[in-house]
């Protein structure tokens, strides 16, 4: 398994232009924050049921995902795992709360195609294909990459 910082390197390859950069800044959290926000929309009757807890945040499909999700981040770093822990705790409740006002899954997914088309202009400025085309894996390391970049 590779390390964060050989993840990091990778990912950083196809992300060398300021543009492309400052786009991911917004981008990445708005894919992360609106998938959350699908994944809360799909009824979540059998994990209610199994489970027999009555807890919003957790309580639906996007905890089940965010779980394994987690897990792929302590794999690779404690404080990587803290740092997302606390922005996905931030999704689960700001689309908790964006619920409530709005229909979550067309407001989610109108952040999903809007943010997806920034970042396919910011990988044409860039010149060069996005990273998860080369692997999967790099959906999860854009947030954190995005999120170690910002922290410095």
């Amino acid at each position: 398994m590779k390390t964060l910082q050989q993840w990091y390197d990778d990912y950083a390859v196809s992300h060398q232009n300021k543009t492309n950069q400052k786009i991911h800044y917004i981008c990445v959290p708005a894919i992360f924050f609106s998938i959350v926000g699908m994944l809360m929309s799909i009824p979540a009757t059998f994990i209610e049921n199994t489970l027999g807890l009555h807890n919003p945040f957790i309580e639906n499909w996007a905890g089940v995902l965010l779980v394994l999700v987690l897990v792929f981040y302590l794999r690779l770093s404690f404080s990587l795992f803290l740092r997302m822990l606390g922005f996905s705790i931030l999704c689960l409740m700001g689309n908790y709360y964006l619920g409530q006002y709005l229909p979550l899954f067309y407001t989610s997914l109108l952040i999903f195609v809007a943010a997806w088309i920034g970042q396919f202009y910011g990988h044409q400025v860039e010149g060069k294909k996005p990273s998860f085309f080369k692997d999967l894996q790099f959906l999860l390391i854009g947030p954190a990459w995005v999120f170690e970049k910002l922290s410095r």
